[in-house]
This record gives C-alpha cells, sequence and structure tokens, in this order.
C-alpha cells in the first residue's frame, strides 16, 4: 500500500502515513483534497499556512500507456485560489518506487534559513546543503544533481525566480533524458516550493519497488486494448507524434482565433513560418528529434528535441502555446528565438504562458517595439536577477501591467489566458471564465469540439452548446488529471465507445475491487467540488468567473465576433 510522506520545511521532521480518508484518490484528486481540508482557504499563498502537495495519479504506479503526469497543488500566489499544475516527466512514476503516492511539504523556515536540497528515499529523508546550486539555473543545477546522484536523477527544482518567490515561478520537473525540461507551470508553484526554502527534490535513485496488481490478468488485457485506442487514432497516433503540439497554429490560425498582437486579432501573417509543419522540418534538418515523450510509457510522443542552427541542443517540449505566446501574441516570427525564450523560461523556472503575455504587456508600454524578438529575450533574462524590472516582470502579466499603466490585460482571476481567443472559440472560453484554475485551456480544452470537430460539433462562433461541453470536461479532465493520464488522451477516449471502460478496467486490475465508469466520473466531480469550496472560502464569486471587458466590447477579425456571456450564464458551468 503506497502511504503519503509529510516532511515539515521548518522543523525538518517527516512521517509516512498511510493514506487514510485519502485512500481512493490521486493526483489532482488528491493534491486539491488536502488542499481543501488542510489548507486555510483565506491564508497567505507564501506563508506556512500552505502546504505544496506533489502527487503521482492513481495509474502513475503501473504501465499503462501515458500513465506518468504528476499534479503538484497548493494555494496559488498568483491567483489566490487552489492550484492544481499537471506536468509530465519521471516523477510520477518514481514515487510508486519509494513507496510513495504524494509528498507534502509544510510550514515553513525562517526568513533567512539557507534552501535545501530534500532527499526523498524509501523510509527515510535528508536535508542537504543547497549551496552549490542556489542562484543557478535549472540546467546548471541539474548538471550538479545529476554529478551527485547519477545521470538519470529524479528531481523537482525552482529556478532564479521560485528562489525569489515570484508570482510567474514553476517547477522544473526533469525528462527520460535527465533534462529539466518539464514544466509544473501555471499558478506560481514555484514561488511556494522557493517559500519553503527548498531549491530541489530530489528521489532515490536507488528504489526500484514495484506496486503489485491485484489482478494481473485483467489489467493486462485492459492496459493491451489502452494502448491500442491511442495508436489507433490520427491524433495521437500521426498528426501529434509528427507535428506536436504545435499542429495546431496553421489550424487555430485558419479558424481565426490565433490571439495576435495582445488578442487584437485572430489571424497572423507569419504564422506559417512558426507552425508545426516549419517547426518539424527545421528539426529534421538539424537532426533533432520530432518524436519524444515528456515521460517512460508515453506512446503518443508529441515532444520533440529542437537544435539551434548550429545542430546543438536548445530545448525540448516545444509546445503550441510557448510558440504561440512568443510568436503570434507577440508578433514574432523567428522560430528560434521563440525556442531561445522557449529555454530561457525552463532555466529561470517561468511559465511561458504567463511570461509571453507579461511581454505583451512590456509592448504595450513600450518597454520593446512590438516584434521585437531580441528585445523581449533581454528583458526575459532580467527575471531571476537583481534587476528591479526583473522582479517586475517575473511577478506576471497583471503586476506587470499595473505597474506601467497598461489596461488591456487578458487574464482570468490574475492568471493570464493562452493560446485561443475566447470570442472564436466560445467553448474554451467558457473555460477560462469558470474553472476553479483561473485562464486555463487544458481545464476543459473545448477546441476538440469547437475546431477539431473530435467528440462532437459545437458551431465555435455561436453561444449554443458551449456551457454543456465546457462543463462536462471540465469534469472528464479532473478525472483525468486524478488517474495521472496525459490530457492528450482525450482525442482518443471522445472517439472510440469502449475507451471510459478500458480506462476503468485498468483501474480495477490494480486494486483488484470493481471499478466503473461512473466512479471516473465521480472522481471528477467531487475534485471540482473540492476546488470550488475552497475558492468560495478564498473570497470568489461569479463576477470572477467573466472575461475582462474588451473581450465584450471588441469584435474580433476576422470574424467580428465578442464575447457575449454574462456572468450569470456562467454559473451553470460550475458542478455542483
Amino acid at each position: 500500500m503506497l502511504k503519503i510522506l509529510r516532511i515539515n520545511t521548518r522543523t525538518r521532521e517527516y512521517r509516512f502515513e498511510d493514506l487514510g480518508d485519502y485512500a481512493g484518490l490521486g493526483g489532482r484528486a488528491l493534491t486539491s483534497r488536502m488542499v481543501g481540508r488542510e489548507v486555510p482557504a483565506d491564508c497567505h499563498p507564501l506563508s506556512a499556512a500552505n502546504k505544496l502537495v506533489m502527487a503521482g495519479g492513481i495509474l502513475a504506479c503501473t504501465n499503462a500507456a501515458n500513465s506518468g503526469r504528476t499534479s503538484v497543488g497548493a494555494k496559488s500566489p498568483l491567483t489566490g485560489g487552489i492550484k492544481e499544475s499537471n506536468v509530465g516527466g519521471q516523477f510520477a512514476h518514481k514515487l510508486p518506487k519509494l513507496g510513495l503516492l504524494a509528498v507534502v511539504f509544510e510550514d515553513k523556515p525562517a526568513t533567512d534559513a539557507p534552501f535545501v536540497t530534500v532527499l526523498v528515499k524509501k523510509d527515510s529523508v535528508e536535508f542537504l546543503d543547497a549551496a552549490d546550486i542556489v542562484g543557478k539555473c535549472n540546467y546548471a543545477a541539474h548538471d550538479v544533481l545529476k554529478a551527485r546522484f547519477g545521470e538519470k536523477v529524479v528531481t523537482a527544482l525552482v529556478g532564479p525566480a521560485g528562489e525569489q518567490c515570484l508570482m510567474a515561478s514553476n517547477i522544473q520537473f526533469s525528462d527520460p533524458d535527465g533534462r529539466p525540461s518539464r514544466s509544473a507551470g501555471r499558478g506560481g508553484l514555484g514561488a511556494v516550493m522557493g517559500s519553503k526554502k527548498i531549491k530541489a527534490v530530489v528521489l532515490d535513485p536507488e528504489a526500484k519497488d514495484a506496486v503489485e496488481m491485484a489482478d494481473p490478468e485483467k489489467f493486462k488485457v485492459a492496459r493491451k486494448r489502452w494502448t491500442d485506442i491511442l495508436m489507433g487514432h490520427p491524433v495521437t497516433s500521426q498528426g501529434l507524434p509528427t507535428y506536436g503540439t504545435a499542429i495546431l497554429v496553421n489550424i487555430i490560425n485558419e479558424a481565426g482565433a490565433l490571439p495576435t498582437k495582445n488578442f487584437r486579432t485572430g489571424r497572423f501573417d507569419g504564422a506559417q513560418k512558426i507552425s508545426g509543419e516549419t517547426m518539424t522540418e527545421t528539426i529534421k534538418a538539424r537532426k533533432g528529434a520530432y518524436k519524444h515523450g515528456c515521460h517512460t510509457g508515453c506512446v503518443i510522443q508529441c515532444s520533440q528535441v529542437y537544435n539551434d542552427k548550429n545542430g546543438e541542443y536548445l530545448t525540448t517540449g516545444f509546445e503550441y502555446e510557448t510558440i504561440w505566446g512568443f510568436g503570434a501574441n507577440l508578433l514574432i516570427d523567428d522560430l528560434d528565438d521563440i525556442a531561445i525564450m522557449d529555454r530561457t523560461c525552463d532555466e529561470i523556472g517561468l511559465d511561458t504562458i504567463e511570461m509571453a503575455n507579461t511581454m505583451a504587456m512590456a509592448m504595450e508600454a513600450g518597454l520593446v517595439p512590438w516584434g521585437d524578438s531580441k528585445g523581449a529575450i533581454n528583458l526575459l533574462k532580467k527575471v531571476g536577477t537583481s534587476d528591479p524590472l526583473g522582479r517586475i516582470l517575473g511577478n506576471g502579466t497583471v503586476f506587470t501591467a499595473q505597474a506601467f499603466g497598461v489596461d488591456r490585460v487578458p487574464v482570468v482571476k490574475n492568471q493570464a489566458l493562452p493560446a485561443y481567443d475566447p470570442r472564436a472559440v466560445k467553448g474554451v472560453g467558457v473555460t477560462y471564465s469558470t474553472t476553479t484554475m483561473g485562464a486555463d485551456h487544458t481545464a476543459g480544452y473545448a477546441v476538440c469540439q469547437n475546431i477539431l470537430k473530435v467528440g462532437g460539433d459545437v458551431d465555435n462562433l455561436g453561444k449554443a452548446g458551449q456551457v454543456e461541453i465546457s462543463k462536462n470536461l471540465q469534469v472528464a479532465t479532473a478525472a483525468v488529471d486524478s488517474l495521472g493520464l496525459c490530457l492528450f488522451v482525450a482525442f482518443a477516449v471522445l472517439d472510440t465507445p469502449d475507451a471510459l471502460q478500458v480506462i476503468a478496467d485498468m483501474v480495477s486490475g490494480l486494486i483488484g475491487k470493481p471499478y466503473s465508469v461512473d466512479d471516473i466520473v465521480g472522481l471528477g466531480v467531487n475534485c471540482l467540488k473540492d476546488e470550488l469550496a475552497f475558492n468560495r472560502g478564498a473570497g470568489f464569486t461569479k463576477e470572477h468567473d467573466q472575461l475582462p471587458a474588451f473581450f465584450r466590447n471588441e469584435p474580433l477579425p476576422p470574424h467580428n465576433t465578442i464575447w457575449d456571456f454574462t456572468a450569470e450564464e456562467m454559473q451553470a458551468a460550475k458542478v455542483g
């Protein structure tokens, strides 16, 4: 039976606990339940009362395809509400080998306490002096840890932004190639880790224990069918492996929904230069890898390794959101410079979506001209240094806008919008408005039905059906996050009648008890109820479930549509 490890970051005491009331949960369901029960909703996110939870999903202890996602939960410094940030990498698969489902970091050291590296072993925890990696960017810090613990050491790191407790800071997790390239990006959770004076978490490389299946044969049959489902769908077996998520650049641009120049229009003239097709051609020419998994057991392989003009490694996990944010939204069409910005964020420990929108605020303010990629790179590199401008930028979109008097600020609950204009993909607009997480496309990815026509066909420009698909997808996503599955399995699941039953059978084979599709749905529903209850306690009301006014007042070219939902209409997208 897996356990929960609780670590007091002030006293450096720790204890291993049975799951107790948390039995049957994993991933996001576990992090949100723990935060909801154990963290005062009205506490300061950087106070001792907040907790940082890292949890593998229910299926993370198995070899089910695409089951290696980690949920990181806390009260968000950026939104002021509950936060689950989802990430790939090796962490979720390594935790069960230590007999653990989750690690919980509690309390807070004194302000002048030194940073530590927390080494988690099967039956103990060591607090190691982190002086050799404090102040280092993530790749350099990870190299030090590799030299000490081995090439494939599994880590979670904060960069200089997290050390400074900046609100756009993330937590970087190590990938199968031993690089700190996977980001628990959204919500500023790197600041929570930094506030607890943790520079790095290292999972003991010697841990190799496997979790036994209660019904191995049932799991084996279901797992094979699960792999066949993913390998039989054109999106998960062809589109994503060939072009990564950047396949969406041309698709969303053609739909007139690619936010350009800080959400002023839905089409970007330079889209082809930063498209997934161009990215893949560039990767092939430079002998990188256009198929790459973010964790062991990934069969979709939508990540990639992007080399620079000299054929040297530059970045990996080059996502659509990042390419859009540092590209179309800033009027930049130089893919290499966008890749440099991606790597810079990974090094400093910053959420690329938040920082891309922050760069738009800097351009609105005239700090650098629109389209100036070199200027944007220079601004990014100030974050995490002693430069006061870096402190401003590193605290995200709203903070930067306030500092420079910018009034066109694309956020919900203080978190910056991702790469789909809600006036042209209205199902995602409902999700942006109503999710507990702040503006977050992954919380209810209605692009499936609005644009890609996967799992249904709902007109992206109209109001009809948008609330319903967003609500249903928010439930489904919470369940997927709780199971520890990659969000992209949803493409195949939505089009395959027996997919949910197959997932239920895998869980049943693991635990040796009946597990149904209704149990999966219940997992998602209860997760959202926990999150909504926390946010109500934190002071959120229906007025927070709405987009900024300019989306309602400015028609979006080329379709000239506006956001035309009221705050009252958005309440129908809530669970419970």
